[in-house]
């Protein structure tokens, strides 16, 4: 990994050293002085991912199969949930359910 220097970090980016130091105070206070971007989630558990309550859904597949999604799915760069997502998602679209 590359260190940049102050001078790099400010031409770069157009953060003074300053400016860093000063967000690193507030988050070594635990103040983050932003806008939330979304809705805030408070609670126990993970932050809702898709914006609303998920449910877990599964079935069985052979193992040479399992290979298989995994193989396909490590060559678009994805995680099985994901491609198995992506899957469905494409479907219901062209079913227009969705």
């Amino acid at each position: 990994m590359k260190t940049l220097s102050a001078q790099q970090v400010e031409e770069r980016f157009g953060i003074t050293p300053e400016q860093l130091e000063q967000w690193e105070k507030y988050v070594s206070q635990g103040i983050l002085p932003s806008e939330p971007r979304g809705p805030v989630i408070t609670g126990p558990g993970r932050p809702m991912k898709f914006g609303e309550e998920m449910r877990q859904v599964g079935f069985k597949e052979p193992k040479s199969r399992v290979a298989l999604i995994d193989a396909r799915a490590a060559q678009l760069g994805l995680k099985r949930s994901d491609y198995l997502r992506g899957l469905v998602d494409r479907d219901l679209a062209s079913s227009g359910l969705v």
